[in-house]
């Protein structure tokens, strides 16, 4: 059966009552740990390898037509197994071996045909049999306890639009699909790593009724935050950093639309910027692998005087 990451716990089409606890109780166990955290704030080689993983990963969603949902469950397994496993520098081949082996079992997970051979080529740089990427993906499970069933923010949302008592019931889908976009994209952000999916879930929720209900966004902000399962001081930190992050992706869109209308005349009024094939083998652990802008500044919208008024 295919996985649904909306409803990791159950088969059923509809939480159960039952399991929003549970799901709270049990999301830290899909999360990436402190350690890995502090590596990422210190270590440019592990932002440069999840940043190229991620690349590669959207590339091949884009390039086979994926549904986004496999992409974000690849960078959730790898993103939870390279805070458990060392990743040996200097052996560029792991990277894309490794994105390989979480494409192939998300696509599993959801029912998806995947294509190794769509990997593979010279301009690849490297070649992987069957039984290096089965090995590969044995490594990966391990790592992550079999728990492939991975509890997500999108695991949430239907709890908490639920949470948000809308006036109107019709407003409910686009919130979700607003919401949706917006967790997909914090993903390939690094500072999103430290929060729980239930409080991305949540922040994103409140960012996307900011956007589409205003007037009722601070009635709506309070009935999430005073859930009993939510961190007010973490969903305050969180919902800002989501806020920006949108913010300063729909700064780049208006710079890109200024850079296609703009004279080439007033552009220089001012300056925009954005900002092996050979046999190799490795051990990771006790397994071998072997292989054949600066914008314009804004001034972001916070929480703080709503939750200073509570």
């Amino acid at each position: 059966m295919e996985f649904d990451l909306e409803n990791p716990l159950t088969s059923l089409k509809e939480h159960q009552s039952d399991t929003i606890p549970d799901l709270f109780a049990s999301e830290s166990d899909h999360m990436p740990s402190r350690n890995f955290l502090h590596c990422l704030k210190s270590s440019d080689f592990f932002v440069s390898f999840r940043q190229e993983a991620i690349s590669l990963i959207l590339q091949a969603q884009y390039s086979c037509n994926y549904d986004p949902f496999i992409s974000y469950l690849a960078v959730n397994y790898m993103d939870r197994f390279i805070c458990r496993q060392e990743i040996p520098q200097g052996k560029p081949w792991i990277l894309r071996l490794l994105v390989i082996s979480c494409l192939s079992l998300a696509a599993k997970m959801k029912n998806t045909h995947f294509s190794v051979s769509n990997f593979q080529g010279e301009e690849a740089g490297f070649i992987f049999d069957t039984q290096t990427t089965h090995r590969m993906e044995l490594l990966i499970l391990d790592a992550l306890n079999w728990r492939m069933r991975s509890i997500t923010p999108f695991s949430f949302v239907h709890f908490f639009i639920s949470v948000l008592e809308l006036k109107d019931l019709s407003s409910s889908q686009p919130l979700k699909d607003r919401a949706t976009e917006i967790i997909l994209k914090a993903q390939n952000e690094i500072k999103f790593l430290e929060f729980k999916p239930s409080i991305i879930a949540a922040s994103a929720l409140l960012v996307a009724s900011n956007e589409l209900l205003p007037l009722q966004f601070p009635s709506l902000k309070c009935s999430i935050s005073s859930c009993e399962f939510v961190n007010k001081e973490k969903l305050l930190k969180c919902f800002n950093a989501v806020q920006e992050m949108v913010e300063m992706e729909w700064c780049e869109s208006m710079l890109d639309t200024m850079s296609c209308t703009r004279t080439p005349l007033s552009v220089l009024d001012g300056h925009f910027t954005k900002s092996e094939s050979e046999t190799t083998g490795i051990t990771i652990s006790t397994t071998t692998i072997t292989n054949g802008s600066t914008v314009p500044e804004i001034k972001r919208r916070k929480l703080n005087s709503y939750y200073s008024s509570k």
